[in-house]
């Protein structure tokens, strides 16, 4: 009875000396198709933009637009003292009148010394005196249209149009002011229909992105500074052909619409580039992630419901997941939850994670 009674005792004690099973929360290692995506420093820019300038000397008129509104190609925006213009243009139609009343005297002249020459009573010399006469006349013509054509293109520019379509700046010169072409801007036209994002890369994304090969053209979506997705796309039109040495990025572009005005000339916005996915990747949680001197690693419940370690090799991460490129297989249950109780070949408890979770 003695010894009966001992056993009983020891099998007791030895039952409450054991641990309880660790439970350990896990989540199945998938196979997704992972896009991929990238963010840069960005900055927008008018796919057309021109300086409004004066190209002639004189008083500036009153601006012909509110500061700010839409102008068409050709509007008027602004006059230099065209009445000064206009009068150099009247003198140079009066040089050229001018010109064409002596020629007409020099042909008179001439034909009366051919017929002269024809009834002896003139000389060879009168009549070539005269043809250069005619010459030099004609040539005079000339020179006078060249003359009022210059005047009146001048005076063409006392008008400054509108060159393009789009949105108008502020003037920066009030009337009656002296401008010059060397005045500076007089305002800005930004056409801001359509604007573009340029953005640099890395070396490295560029090699990689045409290492891999890729055949559908990547997604554009732009950041704005509170945090807002613009709510246009865009697409990639145009890689520079040369690499910045200080910086070692290229330039890119990205074209978008930007029928609300939303986008300016010169904001800086965050570039967000979306590649389709090509294909499936395996993909775990990344709080699942865990390192040590060899690496990183997870930890995994085999089919014993014994844990086990599997080093990985990450190639990204992506938003809440880490993209696995070498270490585990899709559908191996990897611990999210209880690591830091678990070790390698105990034996746990298997919860699986919500959905969502």
């Amino acid at each position: 009875m003695l010894i009966a009674a001992a056993a009983v005792v020891f099998h007791v004690t030895a039952h409450a000396q054991q641990p309880p099973a660790v439970t350990v929360v896990v989540k199945q290692a998938e196979l997704r198709a992972v896009a991929r995506d990238s963010e840069f420093v960005g900055r927008i820019e008018a796919a057309e933009r021109v300086e409004i300038r004066a190209r002639v000397s004189g008083v500036l008129g009153a601006p012909k637009f509110r500061d700010g509104e839409r102008v068409k190609t050709g509007q008027p925006l602004y006059d230099v003292e065209p009445e000064l213009y206009q009068a150099a243009v009247d003198e140079k139609l009066a040089q050229l009148a001018s010109a064409k009343a002596d020629a007409q005297l020099a042909e008179l002249n001439f034909d009366r010394a051919q017929e002269l020459l024809r009834t002896n009573s003139g000389t060879r010399a009168t009549v070539d005196q005269r043809r250069a006469e005619l010459a030099k006349s004609t040539a005079a013509i000339k020179m006078a249209e060249a003359a009022l054509a210059d005047a009146r293109i001048t005076f063409g520019y006392t008008a400054i149009l509108a060159p393009i379509e789009g949105r108008i700046g502020r003037t920066t010169v009030t009337q009656g002011n002296i401008v010059s072409a060397s005045s500076g801007p007089l305002a800005v036209i930004v056409k801001d229909d359509r604007m573009q994002a340029l953005f640099s890369v890395s070396q490295r994304e560029v090699l990689d992105y045409r290492k891999r090969r890729v055949t559908r053209e990547p997604v554009v979506r732009l950041k704005l500074a509170d945090g807002s997705l613009y709510g246009q796309t865009g697409t990639i039109d145009y890689i520079d052909n040369v690499v910045d040495s200080r910086t070692d990025g290229q330039l890119l572009r990205a074209k978008f619409a930007n029928p609300d005005g939303q986008l300016s000339h010169g904001q800086t916005v965050r570039v967000l580039v979306e590649q389709p996915a090509e294909g499936t990747q395996v993909v775990v949680p990344q709080v699942a992630l865990a390192a040590d001197q060899s690496g990183t690693f997870v930890l995994v419940v085999d089919g014993e419901g014994k844990v086990a370690v599997r080093p990985l090799r990450i190639e990204r991460l992506n938003g809440d997941m880490a993209i696995v490129s070498e270490g585990i297989k899709a559908g191996e249950q990897v611990i999210v939850q209880g690591m830091q109780r678990a070790r390698p070949g105990m034996k746990v408890n298997v919860q699986r994670a919500e959905a969502g979770n």
